[in-house]
């Protein structure tokens, strides 16, 4: 029996460690407690205090009670929101708005100040619109010679064998062995013969049987000392050379020696790059700014900081459904050979842009410019120096005309001030003579963005204060009051399907 009874006697010794854990235990709940305690206090004073400022508010400012989350819910009282459950805030009536519209929010200096709102007038003054395009340098087709069989025959010396040969004017070019122009020949000297015969000296400079066969020997492509060697020589020759007939580069070889050629059949194609083409891809959205006779700069990759000046000679009426760009030509000097085709240019276009959107340049203001060649202006009509064609005026180009108003600064806008959402643009204007900053939001209408700003169709006036900094957030508040503003220009309403969930829950 002694023993059962020391079985079932507490171990004293088996727990070593029990009284420091006690003790551990009790120490974390008197620390949990005041944790808790001290962290309900503040709440309990906080709820006491916006219960008490609720109770004194109530009867003078809050005017209704809407939904943090759905902000067109609106009722007259706390309570309930019907669509997510939770507690309704009181919305307070603002100071200054009061008999003000719902696009208007009025803020105290100190607001202002936190939501670091920038206003600047609205102003007329002529602004640029910069157009940068990308392209290449291509060959001027108005420079291209192309050197071709004149008669048919045998090419048996081509003297340029090899393409990207720099030629001059009047440089030997190939030589041929053709029946038909040893015909010619033979025909030539036996008028001569013949002419001398009967001693009708007059007949040989005259329109005479000899001068018609000079005259064919010219066509073909023969200079006048060819000419006049065969006359001296008296006998034909079996293989002509010919000429070039400009200088530049040998683009193109197309025949080899030996080859039988027809009558047109190309032989050669030469470049004059002293002046070339560059073909720059412009935007639908550039189009708006961009005019025939316009200046353009652009720089290269082979010379970094050279910039390269020429003016647009023609703009394409097609556009190109792929890359939906339009090609922008330009005519370029190139006097030092620096321009190469296939280049990689960069190029911009500065637009100084007048009311109504109309692009002006001064320098053509009252000018008459050639439609082929818009480097040669004038002061009055006439013809152009190096085509012939009539001179235009600038005004027919689309550039405002001087002296008649069309040249006027346009109203402006920065685009830091305009919310633009889809087909809306809202402006925030600043109210003048209020006791508190206030603010009006605007549907206004624009025209093109020219460089940091819009042009203003309507919906501004000069002189007015537009909020440029701090828009989007008066924007902001006016929406968290379900009032108009940039998403929504009727003021929050409840949908469909929420007006279905609000009734349901009321019934």
């Amino acid at each position: 029996m002694a023993i059962n009874q020391a079985d079932h006697s507490p171990p004293a010794s088996s727990s070593p460690y029990a009284l420091p854990i006690a003790i551990a235990a009790l120490v974390a709940g008197v620390g949990i407690g005041f944790a808790i305690h001290w962290s309900m206090a503040p709440s309990a004073s906080v709820e006491a205090a916006a219960g008490s400022s609720a109770t004194a508010d109530k009867s003078d400012e809050i005017t209704d009670w809407t939904c943090s989350m759905h902000p067109q819910i609106h009722k007259d009282k706390p309570g309930k929101c019907p669509i997510c459950g939770m507690d309704l805030i009181p919305v307070k009536k603002s100071a200054g708005n009061g008999g003000l519209s719902s696009r208007t929010l009025a803020v105290t200096a100190e607001a202002r100040a936190l939501m670091n709102v920038q206003t600047v007038p609205v102003e007329r003054k002529f602004v640029t619109a910069e157009i940068r395009l990308v392209g290449k340098v291509s060959y001027d087709e108005t420079l291209l010679g192309y050197i071709t069989a004149r008669v048919a025959g045998r090419l048996d010396r081509l003297y340029v064998d090899y393409t990207g040969v720099t030629v001059n004017k009047g440089e030997h070019m190939y030589s041929i062995y053709s029946p038909e122009l040893y015909y010619a020949q033979e025909e030539l000297i036996q008028s001569v013969q013949t002419a001398r015969q009967r001693g009708a000296a007059e007949e040989i400079g005259g329109l005479s049987v000899v001068s018609m066969a000079r005259e064919k020997l010219r066509l073909i492509g023969l200079t006048d000392q060819q000419i006049a060697e065969i006359e001296r020589q008296n006998k034909p020759t079996d293989h002509v050379t010919f000429y070039a007939p400009m200088g530049g580069i040998v683009i193109e070889k197309l025949r080899k020696e030996g080859d039988y050629v027809k009558t047109g059949e190309r032989i050669y194609t030469i470049a004059d790059l002293s002046q070339v083409w560059v073909m720059l891809d412009a935007y639908e959205s550039d189009l708006v700014w961009l005019r025939y006779g316009q200046e353009v700069t652009f720089s290269t990759e082979a010379y970094p900081g050279d910039e390269f000046v020429g003016r647009i000679s023609f703009i394409q009426p097609v556009l190109d459904d792929m890359t939906r760009t339009v090609k922008v030509r330009v005519n370029v000097p190139n006097p030092e050979d620096k321009l190469k085709p296939e280049m990689f240019v960069r190029g911009i276009v500065r637009s100084q842009v007048a009311d109504g959107g109309r692009v002006i340049d001064p320098d053509l203001a009252g000018k008459w410019i050639c439609p082929m060649h818009p480097e040669v202006v004038n002061d009055g009509p006439g013809v152009c120096d190096l085509c012939g064609m009539d001179l235009v005026s600038a005004e027919s180009l689309g550039y405002p005309a001087p002296n008649v108003g069309e040249g006027e600064p346009p109203l402006v806008i920065p685009k830091s001030a305009a919310l633009v959402t889809g087909k809306r643009a809202v402006v925030y204007v600043e109210l003048p003579n209020t006791d508190q900053p206030t603010y009006e939001g605007r549907e206004v209408v624009l025209g093109p963005q020219a460089g940091d700003y819009y042009l203003v169709r309507s919906g501004l006036k000069e002189g007015e204060l537009v909020v440029t900094n701090g828009a989007f957030k008066i924007d902001s508040e006016i929406q968290i009051q379900a009032r108009p503003s940039m998403m929504l220009p009727e003021g929050a309403g409840p949908s469909k399907q929420e007006q279905e969930h609000t009734s349901g829950h009321q019934h």
